[in-house]
């Protein structure tokens, strides 16, 4: 029986759609792994959904990978038939094109019956003082972080719940899904959204057996640490990298944050850390507000101060 949240545990809640013997015997067995489970897993080309994927392999899941990158798609599944997994479907397409999310979908329960597994991985960052974001800034991260996983679910999850065999969802949410933070509005919107979706789900999902769990990672050293667009700065001065270089020294790698994904899977836990700094910060943010929202207005001071000085630099110029 999964165990409860004290008011000073530092655990992450637990799904507790199993609270009694009684209850476990009405709603049988919990997944406790993926081997021979049917998978889905969107930006299964890179970072952490490329982590996650080949992982689930080694697991024995049976899996159905999509991403925009048609390339590194096939990159991905190519080193999965060398590991020796088992890839039933390896299409690449956009998310946030609701017709082609669900055509995947169709195509897929027409030769595969319906999944065990949904995983939500795709997503995009985009930061930057809130001023400065412009109405294409806040429509990407809407369409890609909050509005693809709905369109997965959509296309997924009722086939799920029809078939009666329960399951499980899974999305990545971020850090910013769990506390707000400087030059971080519009990611934070959507990573809040998708909390928000997680949470109502585990209640309405609670009696079809399927589990709920949202990733919350924070520093993970993927490919986005170089890519990432900083909207009102110039990402390639000095003191830019500076912290760039101070953020990868404190990351996990995407392998190990995926190793923490599927354990907090097979144990069917709600709020999954990929480190031990954002699980900590969660407990500082509902015990003690104060200290912890002084440490945030810190971090929103120094960065204004890289964004001052870029300005005088410019105006000197």
């Amino acid at each position: 029986m999964a165990r409860r949240d004290t008011d000073t545990s530092l655990r992450e809640p637990q799904d507790n759609s199993i609270l009694t013997n009684q209850c476990h015997k009405k709603q049988g067995p919990t997944m406790t792994d993926l081997h021979n489970k049917k998978c889905v897993i969107t930006g299964a080309a890179s970072g952490i959904g490329r982590a996650v994927a080949l992982a689930a392999g080694a697991h024995g899941a049976r899996l159905f990978l999509t991403d925009i990158n048609q390339q590194a798609l096939d990159e991905t599944a190519s080193q999965l038939a060398d590991q020796g997994a088992t890839v039933e479907v390896s299409q690449a397409l956009d998310i946030t094109d609701y017709h082609a999310v669900r055509a995947f979908a169709e195509q897929i329960h027409a030769h595969h019956g319906s999944m065990d597994v949904l995983m939500n991985i795709a997503g995009i960052a985009i930061w930057g003082p809130v001023d400065k974001l412009e109405h294409q800034h806040w429509r990407s991260l809407v369409e890609v972080n909050l509005m693809g996983p709905i369109h997965v679910l959509e296309s997924f999850l009722p086939t799920m719940v029809a078939a009666g065999r329960g399951g499980h969802v899974l999305t990545v949410s971020s850090a910013a899904g769990l506390f707000g933070l400087p030059w971080h509005a519009g990611y934070n919107a959507s990573k809040f959204a998708v909390r928000g979706i997680s949470e109502a789900m585990r209640y309405d999902l609670r009696r079809h057996r399927i589990h709920v769990s949202l990733v919350c990672p924070g520093a993970v050293n993927t490919g986005l640490v170089q890519t990432i667009q900083i909207v009102g700065i110039d990402q390639h001065t000095p003191e830019v990298e500076k912290l760039k270089q101070r953020f990868q020294r404190h990351a996990v790698t995407p392998q190990q944050a995926a190793n923490a994904i599927l354990k907090g899977l097979k144990h069917n836990r709600y709020l999954i850390y990929t480190s031990p700094d954002i699980r900590l910060g969660y407990w500082f943010k509902r015990k003690w507000a104060w200290p912890f929202e002084q440490v945030i207005r810190v971090i929103g001071l120094q960065l204004d101060r890289v964004a001052r000085r870029q300005q005088q630099d410019q105006r000197v110029e």
